[in-house]
């Protein structure tokens, strides 16, 4: 290699390798998937993004991500119109759009690098900092799920991510358009997925908390965020109140999810063969009784059987609960038949876990404020599973938080390992 060419590497800024390094890795994957594979015909009709970014293209609006022709209120608008814009592009589920919209995934899921590094920085370090981007590049949850997963999840852990670097500004300043930048974000991530905004509260009261502690004013930005979201969020509210005649907080999938969860099967985490798009009944019930009286009546029949089986509920949360921090549902023979790579997931997330609370612990000794805004977003984003029902992809949102906790336990450990090599040495 020539001396002009290793100048010309050498100039390419750190961030910049991570993210193509990142990208080149999770797109090689894509071929490889023959999990969830779209153009399989048994798999695409049960792709929801896709069948409402097909309603979309045809002209027909936000329709069901169902095998149904109804305009619905069950997906979030953001991340179907990109894979819409894609099928304008592509095509309409062929294969160049499939393959389009899993590079766009692994695209957002890459970038992830740079606000992972300046997260982390800012918290505990530009050692940690690079230890945590660095570790992404690589990290087995972001390639498999980046290149396999066709959803909204990649998107929106982005976006939490540039919105804890957002909370770590206005945690400090009182500028409104800051804050008002805070909240515009906070609406658009909450458009990708609703589930994001039950942190948002939180971050914002902190960062009022902090910002009166020291004399400033906060009121005001904390105003200027809450209106802000308020406005990014109210099209979507509107055009679903005046559609479906009634206030629906974002989506109205719950009866469905709650039902999923909560019905007496427990040998996995929830059933897909009780899914419309898996179930011929539920789907004819669903085109019969039309969307809200069936997530209704879903909500009804969730709630029924919570109430005449507490117990077996109160032990599903808990289950629910331990699975989504460390993979761990069951090891039984027919658990292992839909779920056969359980056995070696397992180790891996629970000792993921126990870096990360290792992490929190060594955050609070030392930086007290930062573990307390991580523990916050960590602890709040999954309670609503808790309560319904997991999926495996649901803790990826929080992926990038578990690896920089990870990573600052290592270098902390590694740092004090090396001053007790001093101190013995002096």
């Amino acid at each position: 290699m020539s001396t002009w060419m290793r100048e010309r590497l050498r100039a390419v800024p750190m961030l910049v390798w991570m993210v193509l390094i990142g990208l080149a890795l999770r797109v090689a994957v894509i071929p490889f998937d023959t999990i969830e594979n779209l153009m399989d015909a048994e798999h695409i009709h049960a792709w929801e993004q896709g069948n409402v970014a097909r309603a979309l293209v045809d002209g027909h609006g936000f329709g069901s991500p169902f095998v149904s022709t109804q305009t619905s209120a069950i997906m979030p608008p953001v991340y179907p119109l990109i894979v819409a814009a894609i099928f304008e592009v592509f095509g309409v589920h062929t294969a160049h759009a499939i393959f389009a919209v899993h590079v766009f995934d692994c695209l957002i899921n890459a970038l992830a690098c740079i606000p992972i590094f300046l997260v982390a920085r800012r918290s505990f370090g530009e050692r940690v900092g690079l230890w945590a981007a660095w570790t992404w590049v690589f990290f087995p949850y972001g390639i498999y799920f980046a290149a396999a997963w066709a959803w909204s999840t990649h998107l929106l852990m982005t976006a939490l991510l540039w919105l804890l670097y957002l909370a770590q500004k206005i945690e400090v300043s009182p500028r409104l358009g800051l804050w008002a930048g805070f909240g515009l974000l906070a609406g658009i991530a909450g458009l990708v997925e609703p589930s994001v905004l039950v942190v948002i509260p939180f971050l914002i009261l902190l960062a009022a908390w902090r910002l009166a502690r020291v004399g400033k004013r906060w009121l005001l930005p904390g105003v200027a965020a809450s209106l802000t979201l308020a406005a990014t969020i109210a099209p979507w509210l509107i055009r679903d109140a005046m559609l479906f005649h009634r206030l629906i907080p974002m989506r109205d999938s719950m009866g469905l999810e709650l039902w999923m969860g909560n019905n007496g099967y427990s040998v996995r985490f929830t059933s897909d063969d009780l899914h419309p798009l898996h179930n011929a009944q539920e789907l004819a019930d669903y085109n019969t009784m039309g969307e809200l009286v069936y997530m209704d009546h879903k909500a009804a029949q969730a709630h029924a059987y919570i109430a005449a089986h507490r117990a077996w509920y109160a032990e599903m949360c808990l289950r629910r609960a331990v699975y989504l921090w460390t993979g761990y549902w069951s090891f039984g023979s027919e658990y292992l038949q839909m779920e056969p790579m359980d056995p070696f997931n397992v180790p891996f997330q629970t000792c993921l876990t126990l870096l990360a609370l290792a992490g929190l612990w060594v955050a609070w000794k030392r930086e007290p404020w930062e573990a307390i805004r991580y523990a916050g977003v960590m602890f709040l984003f999954p309670i609503v599973y808790y309560f319904s029902h997991p999926e495996p992809y649901h803790m990826r949102t929080l992926d990038p938080l578990i690896v920089i906790l990870g990573c600052y336990a290592i270098v902390s450990w590694r740092e004090h390992r090396a001053e007790r090599r001093r101190t013995a040495a002096d």
